[in-house]
């Protein structure tokens, strides 16, 4: 093992030094004193193909018989061009393939997929592109990807047509951003207790002086919780974050939904109508006649007709909000005590990535009641359209004019 190690050392000196030709002819001549199965560890750790190590072995063989060798050393930028680069579609039709399949873990930036490399390879070629698994792989690990085991987020028995609601969802979504109307996933982050507190992570600080805290994280009655409710707009790659003081309602819900439109999504959009895709659980339940019942309020205030699809059971922590929202504000306040609901605000505003994500919070400082009942005759008489394909999860709510 220490043996790899110091080769590998000496192969990346090598492939600093060397230009392509001189480097090829070096290695091939290392892979063969090195005896049998030679070839195979200089690829492996230098990084060059076999093929070039063959083609090295070739101009060794020839330069010994004293035939004259012609340069084949490449000017900068030479070379095979990469097939992503070739072949401008082939990243987002292997988006477009693992998409449905994709499951996300709710606290860090990465995703994997359940279908195999072979397998998506298989539906490129379905699609005109000839690619082999491995490049699929690389191409996966460069978007974020990366092959996982199991993880315990499984919140329920698995529901048979699971799989169909995320095509399902993803057919939807498709049509609304090919129309350029809005798409939105929403959920409400867990709550964060007001003040001088732990907070988990770890953040650059002067050796030796570390953020002191108190030791008990009771609840400050004073300070309270700060309850973050969110909009992800998938289009633009920007989110919207009520932060209410109290519950976590369903008027809650589609109050923080009204603002992201009012503050943010009318300017983008001029849309007839919206997709809302949340969890069947919470505020935003699939069962909660409220929800409806508030987002039937906010369909005739807007005029929008307004789609609705529920994550099914057990599949919460798969929502878009989730990894694309949720996950880089909790990096983003890391180790910082969460002193008052301002710095929760100020903290959720600053919070940015590498592809641009922006983002907005405002305090909603409504309290609102929980326990609110909605009557049998009130409920009957929204204007709901349930889907054929399970309508408990999927539905319209027309605006009453």
């Amino acid at each position: 093992m220490q043996t790899d190690i110091l080769l590998k050392e000496k192969y990346a000196s090598l492939n600093k030094l060397l230009n392509e030709k001189d480097r090829r002819i070096v290695l091939a001549a290392e892979a063969r004193s090195l005896g049998r199965g030679g070839l195979v560890k200089v690829s492996k750790l230098s990084g060059i193909s076999r093929v070039t190590l063959n083609a090295g072995l070739r101009e060794l063989d020839k330069n010994l018989s004293n035939i004259p060798i012609k340069s084949k050393s490449r000017k900068a930028g030479g070379g095979r061009k990469k097939e992503t680069i070739k072949n401008t579609s082939l990243e987002k039709d292997i988006e477009s393939i693992v998409s449905p399949y994709t499951l996300g873990d709710p606290m860090k930036p990465l995703q994997w997929t359940s279908k195999s490399l072979r397998n998506i390879a298989e539906a490129l070629k379905e699609k005109g592109h000839q690619v082999s698994h491995k490049l699929v792989g690389i191409i996966l690990k460069n978007n974020g990807y990366s092959l996982q085991g199991n993880r315990k987020t499984d919140e329920g028995s698995k529901n048979v047509d699971r799989d169909a609601q995320f095509e399902f969802i993803n057919a939807l979504a498709s049509e609304f951003l090919a129309l350029d109307f809005p798409v939105i996933s929403v959920d409400c982050k867990k709550k964060e207790v007001l003040g001088n507190l732990k907070n988990n992570g770890k953040d650059w600080m002067p050796k030796g002086k570390p953020t002191e805290v108190k030791v008990y994280d009771f609840i400050d009655k004073e300070l309270g919780k700060a309850v973050p409710y969110g909009i992800y707009d998938i289009a633009n790659n920007e989110g919207w974050v009520s932060v209410g003081i109290n519950h976590d309602t369903a008027a809650f819900a589609v109050a923080s939904i009204r603002s992201w439109w009012n503050e943010m999504g009318k300017e983008k959009y001029k849309a007839e109508k919206i997709y809302i895709t949340a969890d069947g659980g919470g505020s935003n339940s699939s069962r909660s006649r409220l929800w409806k019942r508030e987002l039937q309020i906010f369909a005739n205030e807007s005029g929008l007709e307004i789609a609705v699809s529920h994550y099914p059971p057990g599949t919460s922590k798969w929502n878009k909000i989730e990894h694309k929202l949720f996950s880089y504000i909790s990096m983003n306040w890391k180790s910082k005590p969460l002193l008052t609901v301002q710095l929760v605000i100020d903290l959720i505003s600053s919070t940015t990535t590498k592809k641009g994500l922006k983002v907005k919070a405002k305090l909603d400082d409504f309290i609102y009641k929980k326990g609110i009942k909605v009557s049998d005759e009130e409920f009957e008489n929204l204007s709901i359209i349930k889907d054929e394909f399970h309508g408990e999860w999927n539905y319209i709510i027309k605006p009453i004019k």
